[in-house]
This record gives structure tokens, sequence and C-alpha cells, in this order.
């Protein structure tokens, strides 16, 4: 199972924990409602069932981070609550047994859910204001049946808990905008990585082509005028290309990083050997290559990113499959695809934010889409560890 899909499963088992505690609950105060004879306990219980009820719709859904409609409707919410209690110890004069059936254990703790939940996906302008109001209603509620020192006492109680979620929301918060930037960084660095081996591709072989040119100038001088022409124009063309990709890069490139980083040679398919070779001389799994069509003539891009895709599924089994006993890297080429798998047998249990908390994974789908393809990694049918890559080779790179 991937990682979304325990995330999703984790989410609705907190929804449907969430649901019978609230479920609990308010049957505990119907019960304590109807234990007299009047029926009257019944009909003041509709108060705060009601506003039990309408918190559900807060803490139930996952909001969407930023979300203005949360804040609003928890402000009218919390407003509502602090009406009914004003309007109860305004008419109660001290309160009574009866008067007690207007405050529910229900409804405070759906109002200690919105606190969680406007703190964790509220506006950050509104969110403040409608975690207070939430949290004065549930402080103030006691108050409907008196002003005894039980009353008051139980009141703080419910403060600090709906500081408690208050905090727990926040500090989630805290860390989903961690993450949301370490993913942000992570796909930033990675695309320019990817635009430096363009770079490096496009201006070793540009610098072909304007050489050629230039030669051929010399060469052409007794053919026609248009021959030349033409041949200028092409030196022109790869002159101009290469300032358009330095530019492009420098654009890209940490501010930080020396302007002037040397080319380099790619590594692509056709040096998997060597891969492996180093691989299996630092590893207890020896490694095995499967080929399956003519690796040679790939688009440069498809080839640099699935040498990538083998060099981090042999990192993730060096680092987080010790007991793995074999590693097999099969690659495929079909007339529209490259199909790429790296698989260990390892035993030991693992998840993908276990594997470096996914930030290499990240960064890989990153560069993989950017091609058009896909990638998947997971626990495999029999066992251990699986990292799948599909490249197009009709290559249509997205923005």
């Amino acid at each position: 199972m991937s990682t979304p899909d325990l995330r999703r499963l984790w989410v609705r088992l907190a929804q449907a924990a969430g649901l019978v505690a609230f479920g609990l609950l308010a049957l505990f105060d119907f019960a304590a409602s109807t234990a007299d004879d009047s029926g009257i306990g019944t009909l003041l219980l509709l108060v705060p069932m009601g506003l039990a009820v309408a918190t559900v719709p807060l803490w139930l859904p996952v909001h969407r981070l930023g979300s203005r409609r949360l804040p609003l409707a928890a402000l009218a919410l919390a407003s509502a609550s602090l009406a009914v209690t004003a309007g109860v110890v305004l008419l109660s004069g001290g309160g009574g047994i009866l008067l007690a059936r207007t405050w529910g254990l229900a409804e405070s703790a759906g109002l200690i859910g919105v606190v969680f939940v406007v703190a964790r996906w509220g506006a950050p302008r509104l969110a403040p204001w409608a975690a207070v109001a939430a949290g004065l209603a549930v402080a103030a509620m006691p108050l409907r049946v008196g002003t005894e020192s039980l009353l008051v006492i139980f009141g703080l109680l419910q403060v600090l808990a709906a500081a408690g979620a208050a905090g727990v929301g926040l500090y989630l918060r805290i860390v989903a905008a961690g993450r949301e930037r370490a993913i942000a960084l992570v796909r930033a660095e990675q695309r320019a990585e990817f635009a430096r081996d363009l770079h490096d591709f496009i201006a070793h072989h540009v610098t072909g082509i304007v050489v050629q040119a230039q030669g051929a100038r010399f060469v052409a001088e007794q053919d026609p005028r248009r021959v030349i022409v033409a041949l200028e124009q092409i030196e022109r063309a790869g002159a101009e290309t290469m300032a358009s990709m330095r530019r492009m890069v420098g654009i890209l490139r940490n501010p930080d990083a020396p302007p002037d980083a040397p080319l380099a040679p790619l590594a692509g398919l056709t040096e998997l050997e060597p891969l492996l070779t180093g691989f299996n001389g630092a590893a207890n799994a020896p490694a095995r290559l499967h080929v399956d069509g003519d690796l040679n003539g790939l688009p440069v891009e498809v080839s640099t990113s699935a040498y990538r895709v083998v060099m981090e599924g042999l990192t993730n089994t060096r680092q987080h499959a010790p007991d793995a006993r074999s590693v097999t890297v099969a690659v495929r080429r079909t007339p529209d695809w490259l199909l790429v798998r790296v698989a260990d047998d390892g035993a030991s249990p693992r998840t993908a934010p276990a594997r470096g908390h996914g930030f290499g994974l990240i960064g890989l789908t990153e560069r993989v889409r950017a091609l058009g393809g896909t990638i998947t990694a997971g626990p495999g049918v029999a066992g251990g560890w699986v990292l799948d890559a599909a490249f197009p080779l009709q290559v249509a790179v997205t923005r």
C-alpha cells in the first residue's frame, strides 16, 4: 500500500473514531436528559444537541489548508453557543436541575474539535479569532447550570482541553508547512539539476555544430552563396542556443554556487555496468542487470533520468535493506516506452516516509513526471522493495 493510501486510511479511521466518540457522548446526554418523567429535560436538550450536531460538518471533513469558510463558520457557531449561554444565565437567575439539560458533553467535545481543525486548516488571519471564540464558548458552557466552584473548575478544564487541541493543530500545521517547504526545495533542486543536464548535453552537441559550421564556411567558399548563408545561419542559431541555455541555467542555479561550473559528461543507461560494479563492491547483495532492447539512441533526458532511477534504487537498497541477498535491475525498451525496475529481496519492513523522509523519491518523481513518465515505489508482491519507472520515448515535457 502506497503512502497516500495509508494516509487516507488513517484519516478514515480517525473520522470513524471521532464519530463513535461523538455518538457515545450524545447518547450519554440523551440518557441524562430523560432521567426525569416530565419530558422537559428532553425538550431542553434540543438546544445543546442542535449545536453539537452543527459542529460535525466542521471537525469531521478534511478541509483545504487556508480555508476562510472554516473559521467563519466556527465564529458563527461559537457566537451561537455564547448567545445560548448568555440567554440561559439571564433567564435562570442561578440555574437548576432542568437548566442542566441545556449543557451537553457532546457540544463541548464538538467545539473542542472545531478548535483543533481551525488551528490546523483555517485561514491564518481568521483562525486565531475563531479558535479564541470557540474556546470561550467551551469555557462558558458550565455557567448554564450555575456558578458553583465545581462548575467553574469544569469550565477551566474544558479551556485546557481546547488549548491542547489548538496546540496540537498548530503543531501539525507547522510540521506540514515544513515538509511542504522541504518538498518544494527538493523539486527546485531537481529541476535545476535537470536543466544543467540538458545544458551540458546541448552545449556538447551545439558546440560541435558551431565548429562544423565554421569549418564548412571555408570549404564552401567555392559553392553557391546560399550554402554559405545557410551555414552562417546554423552558426548563429547554435551560438544563440548556447547563450539561451546558459541564461536559463543561470536563473535556476543557486546564486551561491560557482557561476561557471565545468561541463561534465552525462551518465546514461550505457554506463549502468560501472554503476552496478561499484555497488557490488560495497554491498553484500549482488546486483544483476537484465537488458531487453537496444539502449543506444535514447533521448538524453530519458537515458539520464533512467540512470538516476537505478542509482536511487541501489542507494535505497544499500541504506534500508542491509539484509537483502540480491538486487535485480531490469531495463526494457519497447517501441513507445522505456521501462526500468529495481527490486531487492530485503525482509526489513520499509515504508516510503522512512526512506529518507521520501525526499529522494519526491525529487526523482518530479524528474520523471517532467518527461511525461510515471514512477512508483513500494513493497513487492513476494516481499522486498520494488521501484518502477516508465518513460515515454516520445517525450512530452510538462511545465
